[in-house]
């Protein structure tokens, strides 16, 4: 795994997730965890709803679990899949806030910038735009557009690159959630994890598919393309 300060050919367009690769602006967010990203945030918040905390108990659900509920919801009961994310999503984002740093990086940024994410489009405008992010990206995937099959189930990584007409060998994927590179690494991305301290985002974490670790995504897109400009 290469330092935070190793260059990456700017050449390469670069694809990030919404709601993983923000983690700057959500670990100075007043939340009770410490090294809380958005998505815990939110996490956080759907497990007050009723229907979650009918379900779980006093139990934490994982994004991943989440996703096996949302589809056992549509296969067995039938339920909107659009109603039932409008639902989930229904929740306060006054704890993130803007990040100019990282928004004045990704504006530096060559190439196209793409958001992949297992929530979908309309959750994750609301958390970009709560980033000051809303016009950063090129382009956004969501759950919807992966037909249900979410991240990291490689189906998913390829009908992306499809849709999008993205090359995998010069693209750069950024991720908080270490078990998200490796079918990215897999299709010939350069990867690169937020390691933002949690227990949950290092599950699965190897070196083999892990080509960057970093600790702030502000940061170290600000060491790639310059500070900006007085």
């Amino acid at each position: 795994i290469k330092t935070a300060t190793a260059p990456v050919p700017a050449r390469r367009p670069m694809m990030l997730t919404a709601l993983d690769t923000i983690n700057r602006a959500a670990q100075t967010a007043k939340t009770a965890t410490a090294h809380a990203s958005p998505q815990q945030i939110a996490m956080n918040e759907v497990m007050e709803k009723p229907a979650f905390s009918e379900m779980a108990g006093q139990g934490d659900i994982d994004p991943a679990e989440t996703r096996r509920i949302e589809t056992g919801l549509m296969a067995v009961n039938g339920v909107d899949p659009h109603q039932f994310l409008d639902y989930v999503h229904d929740i306060d984002l006054a704890r993130i806030s803007a990040d100019p740093a990282l928004v004045a990086a990704l504006d530096r940024l060559p190439g196209r910038k793409y958001v992949f994410t297992n929530g979908d489009a309309a959750y994750a405008r609301r958390v970009l735009d709560k980033l000051g992010l809303a016009n950063a990206f090129d382009g956004l995937h969501d759950i919807h557009a992966m037909a249900y099959v979410p991240k990291p189930d490689p189906r998913s990584y390829a009908a992306m690159c499809q849709l999008h007409s993205i090359e995998p060998e010069r693209a750069l994927f950024v991720e908080d959630m270490a078990r998200n590179l490796e079918p990215a690494k897999a299709i010939g991305m350069t990867t690169v994890w937020i390691d933002n301290g949690s227990e949950q985002a290092g599950i699965g974490a190897d070196p083999a598919f892990i080509d960057y670790r970093i600790a702030d995504i502000g940061v170290w897109l600000s060491e790639i393309t310059g500070k900006e400009k007085a």
